[in-house]
């Protein structure tokens, strides 16, 4: 089938990519909301300009809509952004948020496209082992639970840092993936990309409420054949 991924840039987005090319399907499109309301149960913010740079290293189209973030309307805008696209399905990362499912099968049936969503009900520790074995490297750019520190905003999602994330699940009780909104991420690398991004600028945000996030201000794109001749810096690309 020809799709459109739901896409962030964050791990869930970018995985489901990687499912869904060794189901056979061909994604045609990235379909990227911009969000106003960094609150929103729909669309993830943090970063979210970073997708224009991941959309190059994946070598698929990006398409985008702003949004002001309300409830229910910000459904309406997806239905929009989808809508006279040449594609079979829609392509989702939800785990287990069904809140947001319901509102993305709500749109594909009104368009008559079909619903993908191959990470739905996985068992979180098994995802992000997954993750790992299959060589995505994801940092965590935004922190929202208890447990998780200011330490935290900037770090790699690798073996050892899983070990010390199910620390903190079993003692704050988290979801180990993130589903219940207690981190955001970000992917740099993974095998679907042609080219990785180096971060070469970024700020970290922590807030009274203990609360923080990890801003990408500038990125690297670098060719995986380590050429340092074909690297290209790229500032302000939010």
């Amino acid at each position: 089938m020809k799709l459109a991924a739901l896409f962030s840039g964050g791990k869930d987005s970018t995985y489901v990519i990687h499912l869904a090319r060794k189901a056979g399907h061909e994604v045609k499109y990235l379909a990227t909301i911009h969000s106003k309301n960094s609150a929103s149960y729909m669309y993830h913010s943090i970063n979210i300009g970073l997708t224009v740079i991941q959309s190059q290293a994946l070598g698929i189209k990006l398409i985008s809509k702003e949004s002001l973030g309300e409830k229910e309307q910000e459904v309406h805008d997806l239905e929009i952004l989808l809508k006279d696209l040449e594609i079979d399905g829609v392509l989702c990362g939800a785990i287990a948020s069904t809140y947001q499912k319901k509102r993305v099968q709500a749109v594909c049936k009104k368009l008559n496209l079909k619903l993908i969503a191959p990470l739905w009900d996985i068992k979180p520790d098994k995802y992000m082992q997954d993750l790992i074995n299959n060589n995505f490297k994801v940092i965590i750019t935004g922190v929202f639970a208890e447990g998780l520190g200011k330490e935290w905003l900037g770090r790699e999602i690798n073996s050892e840092n899983l070990a010390k994330l199910k620390k903190v699940e079993h003692k704050h009780k988290i979801n180990l993936a993130g589903e219940g909104g207690e981190f955001e991420t970000t992917v740099i690398d993974c095998p679907l990309f042609s080219q990785s991004i180096q971060i070469t600028d970024s700020q970290i945000h922590w807030h009274k409420d203990k609360t923080g996030f990890f801003e990408i201000k500038n990125v690297k794109l670098i060719p995986k054949n380590n050429n340092p001749n074909n690297q290209e810096e790229i500032k302000g690309y939010v």
